[in-house]
């Protein structure tokens, strides 16, 4: 190459520099592409793939072509146009190599080295062929050293480029525009680099001419491809810039929408939650209980199909005496026993067990896989235990206990009667005097339509005063004499007539009528007590209370003004409970006991031998009386051992000084056996059945001649 003469070669400054710049905006926007060829799935974004090769191509042949257009000879020279293109082909191909190792993530060395080698190689056809389309005769002389070194800084700034691709996709956004720009000048002048090498290795004979002089060339051509490339690439960078924002936009949407339904989700759960719970104690509210049910019914029979494997029960739990400490102490104490209670229940409740709150102070329990009824009961008796510790308040201590009606379900059953049915033994359980257990029988199941009718004919009864007194005598047992009578009360219904209190009684109790109702009785008694004074009869008459009105704290106060209203002594009314009551509720009772043994009423302990209690857990209870229960006197007469539990009661009531009432006297030989027993009052249908007040009077002097035993 030095043996020959050379033309003096030169380039435009101004349009060199043009070539740089074109360069370095190339680079910024083939970085900017290549975050975009590869998906956040690490796939291919193919659009952005092609698109961003054919413009990042076409950005670093148009600085390759502007590079050599400010070429200056002292001739007239061109570029033929199919090689020319060839070498736009070469550098779209290069392009290709290197978003398609970015968007694939291949950057192990082997991989980096390859690319980096066929990049290079790409970006020297590029520029070769593109030497090559300047028709030169004689032609180019290379300096091969030149060549090889421009050929090494194509396959380093590949190489480069490359790494640069990894490195921006790691960089966080906020810093990635210095990072890029900073980046992109650094390839923009490796590229320049290449070129202008490769340039310099070009040594043009001096008496070369130019045969392609008439094809592409001239400052003109220059200049548009610049601008046309610059277009191209602002284009570009804008629209990358424009689907990045709509990208960013589109990613606020979705995660707005994405919080939207959260939120939305989270408010259709609370809805559901609330929907299904309830707000106070947060259990399962009846309608979840029910559903709950269904499926437990369908796993029983699916397990059962033929004979009955695990047992399936209902448990209804009610509180005893709960209106008054709402009454007394305020909701808010209310509210407290209530949530104590839920956690009481799920204390003693088995895992698995459903504990649901349906009403004010009414709970379910839903119970499965039970080997045998007798699991059933241990939970019942847990419970039952843990409602004998006292609720803790602010500044006191209530005791409250519960009452449990359980229902099992059978093969043959109706599953939808299942709450029902442990409802109606609940009130069962209640109706002994509650804190205790009762299972359903099918004699405690009451038609629906008819049970609701009476509960609203009932309501209606007390506003008409529909109730009426009928009384039963008393016989003294050695003057055999009326020694007083029972107030029993009966509901003349308009439609059905005369209908006893074992329908009417568990209504009033189960709906919360039955303390209105107990004070009509109070003051109908006492009231017909007055009459019969008027009359010149002092009567003595027994009404019988529930364990409603006992927890009523008003209720020594109401019995006193009635018997101040009617002018009567304490001592002419005998209010009596049933000794279960009596033990039960002994911290209530013995109050009220006490207030009304103060304003001088006798009290009365009713059918006594069918609870749990002996006489000496009487004794701290200030009742005067004791009634023998019927089922101790209808086998008096045959069974020897009926006859010596009489026996023995009678003598332990009197060395307490309890006068002894025999009920359920029917024939004259359970009379004969009890007057020899030495029964203080018999009462029952043997004497006189209930009658109604008017008739009383003439019975007492119609009778009185005969009730003496035959001698």
């Amino acid at each position: 190459m030095n043996d020959l003469s050379f033309l003096a070669a030169d380039h435009d400054p101004w349009v060199v520099l043009a070539s740089v710049a074109v360069a370095i905006l190339a680079s910024y926007v083939t970085l900017d592409l290549s975050l975009k060829v590869r998906t956040p799935e690490g796939g291919v974004n193919r659009m952005w793939w092609i698109a961003g090769a054919l413009v990042m191509g076409t950005g670093v042949w148009s600085m390759h072509f502007v590079g050599m257009l400010a070429l200056m000879l002292p001739m007239d020279i061109g570029f033929t146009s199919l090689l020319t293109f060839i070498s736009w082909l070469a550098a779209v191909g290069a392009s290709v190599i290197a978003l398609g190792v970015a968007s694939h993530g291949r950057y192990s060395r082997r991989s980096i080295a390859l690319a980096s080698l066929a990049m290079g190689a790409g970006i020297c056809a590029m520029h070769y062929i593109g030497m090559a389309a300047l028709d030169l005769q004689p032609g180019i002389v290379w300096d091969w050293r030149l060549v090889a070194a421009s050929a090494a800084i194509a396959v380093a700034a590949s190489a480069a480029a490359l790494l640069i691709f990894r490195l921006l996709q790691r960089v966080h956004a906020r810093r990635r525009f210095a990072m890029q720009l900073l980046s992109a000048t650094l390839m923009g002048a490796a590229i320049c680099g290449m070129h202008y090498t490769a340039m310099a290795a070009a040594g043009f004979p001096a008496d070369s001419v130019c045969l392609s002089a008439d094809a592409l060339g001239g400052r003109s051509l220059g200049a548009a491809v610049a601008i046309a490339t610059l277009v191209l690439l602002l284009g570009t960078l804008l629209a990358s810039m424009l689907e990045a924002r709509l990208q960013r936009v589109a990613r606020l949407l979705s995660q707005s929408l994405q919080e939207s339904n959260a939120r939305l989700q989270t408010a259709n759960d609370e809805l559901l939650q609330r929907a299904l719970s309830d707000p106070l104690t947060g259990l399962p509210n009846r309608k979840l209980f029910e559903d709950r049910l269904r499926q437990a019914v369908h796993r029983f029979e699916r397990v059962n199909q033929k004979t009955v494997v695990e047992q399936l029960a209902v448990m209804f739990v009610d509180l005893d005496g709960f209106k008054p400490v709402n009454d007394t102490f305020g909701h808010g104490a209310g509210d407290q026993i209530l949530i104590a209670t839920a956690q009481r229940l799920i204390t003693e409740a088995r895992a698995g067990d459903t504990v649901a709150r349906v009403g004010g102070d009414e709970f379910l329990l839903l119970l499965e896989g039970l080997d045998a009824i007798e699991d059933c009961v241990q939970v019942a008796n847990r419970i039952l235990r843990a409602f004998g510790q006292p609720f803790e308040l602010a500044d006191r201590q209530l005791r409250i206990s519960c009452s449990i009606g359980i229902a099992t379900h059978s093969l043959r059953g109706d599953p939808e009667k299942l709450v029902a049915h442990a409802d109606a033994a609940m009130y069962a359980a209640k109706r002994t005097g509650g804190s205790s257990l009762a299972f359903f029988e099918p004699h405690m199941a009451i038609d629906t339509a008819d049970h609701l009718q009476l509960q609203s004919d009932l309501r209606q009864a007390l506003e008409d005063n529909q109730f009426e007194l009928y009384y039963q005598p008393k016989i003294h047992g050695r003057r055999h004499r009326m020694s007083g009578l029972e107030a029993l009360v009966r509901w003349n219904h308009p439609r059905l007539g005369i209908v006893g209190p074992d329908t009417f009684i568990p209504l009033a109790e189960r709906f919360g009528l039955i303390v209105r109702l107990g004070h009509w009785v109070i003051n109908e008694a006492c009231r017909q007590v007055a009459a019969w004074s008027a009359e010149g009869r002092h009567m003595r008459v027994a009404v019988n209370l529930s364990v409603h009105q006992l927890r009523e704290t008003s209720l020594v106060d109401s019995v006193e003004e009635a018997l101040r209203r009617y002018g009567l002594l304490g001592s002419q009314l005998i209010c009596e409970i049933t000794e279960s009551v009596a033990i039960q509720e002994r911290e209530v009772t013995t109050r009220t006991f006490e207030g009304l043994a103060r304003i001088g009423v006798h009290l009365s302990i009713d059918d006594f031998g069918t609870g749990y209690s002996s006489l000496s857990q009487l004794r701290d209870l200030p009742a005067r009386q004791l009634k023998i229960d019927r089922s101790f006197v209808k086998d008096i007469e045959s069974k020897e051992d009926a006859r010596a539990v009489v026996e023995a009661v009678i003598k332990l009531a009197h060395a307490l000084r309890l006068t002894v009432v025999a009920e359920g006297v029917e024939t004259q030989g359970q009379r004969d056996v009890l007057l020899r027993l030495g029964c203080d009052e018999l009462q029952g249908f043997f004497y006189a059945r209930p009658m109604r007040a008017n008739a009383v009077l003439g019975w007492s002097l119609d009778e009185s001649a005969g009730l003496a035993p035959a001698s």
